[in-house]
């Protein structure tokens, strides 16, 4: 049966615990009290600020997967409100957003076995409700008998249109009907726009849905400007790594080509936003290897600039703020998370801010209110999981508002410190040690926790894993080995299973650096991981026998064959297939048909919904 994730969360913690020789007597006494701390998932989440700044939505967590959207005054004093609830089975709150003072806009996503087409299927959902909870009407299109396929996407909200009430630009997929018997059959297919009410949810169509749309991106001011297309290859239905990019000139309803983008080799320009004042848009291309950010005019001309880059990591984020989604600056990840702010008067806001709390680095600004004067920021760092705060920019009144994880405020926590080790080729590795608090670092039982992905990386902040770990008595080391992103194309080589024997040979690298820097005692050295962290777990641990004394694979890859074949009645098929690869790797690096090697004991969980693995 699949476990809530909570109870996922708190036994995946305890599990190296129990497996490893413990550190002392103590710690395991306080083991289930600990592992229900740092396991229980975040008392607010997705938290966003109403268009008149006087209230939030957000998040909390229920049984299970379940959740319950509350609203909340900012006035003194105020109580939540509950606004609508998913049970997590199947469906579970993603997150809401107001389209009014007084509605909100939610996404549910869930995922079920369908014993009539035999897969496990992903299906996400829009739904309004009144910021007080009634009203609730379902946004996404309906599927009906006559449906000619499943209706799995909900579709997201392109524009708030901020000068509107509870109109919005909405993103919609429409699965044509098989009954033209009557005039109100369903003839449209695939993705389309439409102006949408979502109180009455009286509607106009924007754009018509088009089969072969990804995307749509607007100015911020209701004016649908950049389409995106993916390629099929021939018959197949096959889609390609090749997508085309179309765009109006402005006052114009002519589409027009903008770029390509492969998202296998990271040739081209990726559009991701529109600046509606400077009539151009933001997205990302390749310099040197790596990403940066770039803006294009959209007059026509093609002209471009380069707006940010880096020569040592990937510019891999947009930073954006209030209900326009206006761009700000760009974001990009070295020891830690920066931002490049190129409005100047907020860059002069943050740097402030930073300032006035100089404990929290890791400084965002979530939300605003539609003229950006009240701002909802997030706050933290490697040992604050975080808190959320309001600024008046008028007042310049900075207030405190709520913690994300209150069930840590007083647990010690850990530091993570960025540091650098040897490959067994020479190549420095980047990553992450985090050591208990108040130990000397030395002789310690310790893990190494590789990341997920595995085209993902680590960042220095608050990780609940690794906290839990320190907090036990264990050093905890996250590598960014080759394979993952963030750091250019030559880093991630052919990505972490085609070259597996690089990335997994880093990880074991990492556990052996802990060793020969006396951090790790060797006889109790252990390795766990989440999906791709649970392959590069079990195939290093099957890989280097001798290594690792304890192993902990949660979600993990098994068998490369398999996930290539898991994917082939979806039209992403021959991507991930390419993605994977064939050759002698198939077998060599898949820790199912290497289980022999196996020395170490392993603790193994899965979900029997999963629907990536």
């Amino acid at each position: 049966m699949l476990r809530s994730n909570t109870t996922t969360r708190a036994l995946a913690a305890a599990a190296l615990a129990i497996l490893a020789v413990p550190l002392h007597a103590a710690a395991t006494a306080s083991l289930p009290d600990a592992a229900a701390r740092f396991g229980a998932r975040e008392s607010v989440a997705q938290m966003r600020l109403s268009p008149d700044g006087s209230h939030v939505v957000y998040i909390a967590p229920g049984t299970g997967q379940g959740g319950t959207a509350m609203t909340l005054s900012l006035a003194p004093g105020a109580t939540p409100i509950r606004s609508l609830s998913a049970t997590g089975a199947p469906e579970r709150l993603q997150g809401c957003a107001w389209t009014s003072a007084a509605r909100l806009l939610c996404t549910i996503y869930g995922v079920v076995n369908s014993a009539s087409v035999g897969e496990i299927l992903p299906f996400s959902r829009l739904v309004a409700a009144n910021a007080a909870g009634g009203n609730v009407r379902m946004v996404s299109t309906r599927q009906s008998f006559d449906s000619l396929g499943i209706q799995l996407y909900g579709g997201e909200v392109l524009d708030w249109l901020p000068d509107e009430t509870d109109n919005i630009l909405v993103v919609r997929n429409y699965v044509p009907e098989a009954n033209a018997a009557t005039r109100l059959v369903q003839k449209g297919e695939g993705l389309g726009v439409d102006r949408l009410n979502t109180a009455s949810l009286k509607s106009t169509r924007v754009e018509s849905p088009r089969d072969d749309a990804m995307t749509y991106l607007s100015d911020g001011r209701g004016a649908v400007r950049i389409m995106g297309l993916y390629a099929v290859a021939g018959a197949t239905g096959q889609t390609t790594p090749i997508s085309t990019y179309m765009f109006r000139r402005s006052g114009s309803r002519a589409w027009e080509k903008l770029s390509t983008w492969n998202g296998q080799s990271r040739e081209g320009f990726l559009p991701i936003a529109v600046d509606h004042d400077l009539d151009a848009a933001y997205g990302f291309l390749k310099t040197d290897g790596r990403l940066a950010l770039g803006r294009m005019k959209l007059d026509g001309s093609g002209q471009m600039e380069t707006i940010s880059a880096r020569p040592d990591v990937d510019v891999d984020g947009l930073v954006r703020i209030g209900r326009r989604n206006r761009p700000i600056g760009s974001t990009y990840a070295t020891d830690r998370r920066e931002q490049k702010i190129f409005d100047a008067d907020i860059a002069r806001l943050l740097k402030g801010l930073t300032k006035a709390i100089p404990d929290q680095p890791l400084l965002q600004i979530v939300d605003s209110s539609t003229d950006e004067r009240i701002l909802l920021l997030w706050a933290g760092s490697d040992s604050d999981p975080g808190v959320y705060y309001i600024l008046n920019r008028d007042t310049r009144e900075l207030r405190t508002f709520l913690v994300v994880r209150p069930e840590l405020e007083k647990v010690g926590l850990a530091k993570m410190k960025p540091v650098v080790f040897p490959a067994a080729d020479g190549t420095s590795v980047p990553g992450y040690l985090t050591l208990p608090p108040g130990s000397d670092g030395r002789n310690l039982p310790a893990l190494v926790l590789p990341h997920g992905g595995p085209s993902a990386r680590d960042e220095w902040g608050f990780d609940w894993l690794a906290q839990f770990y320190a907090h036990m008595g264990y050093a905890v080391l996250q590598p960014n080995f080759r394979g993952s992103a963030g750091y250019g194309d030559a880093w991630f080589q052919e990505n972490g299973f085609r070259a597996w024997k690089t990335a997994i040979g880093d990880v074991a690298d990492a556990g052996r650096w802990m060793v020969q820097q006396g951090v790790a005692d060797p006889k109790r050295l252990g390795i766990a991981g989440w999906s791709y962290g649970g392959y590069a777990a079990l195939q290093a641990a099957a890989t280097y026998p001798d290594l690792f004394h304890a192993v902990v694979a949660i979600a993990p890859v098994t068998d490369l064959a398999t996930l290539k074949q898991e994917g082939r009645n979806w039209s992403d098929f021959r991507l991930r297939a390419d993605f994977i690869g064939s050759g002698p790797h198939i077998v060599e690096g898949s820790p199912a048909q290497n289980a022999a090697s196996l020395k170490a004991p392993v603790l193994l969980f899965h979900g029997d919904l999963d629907r990536n693995v």
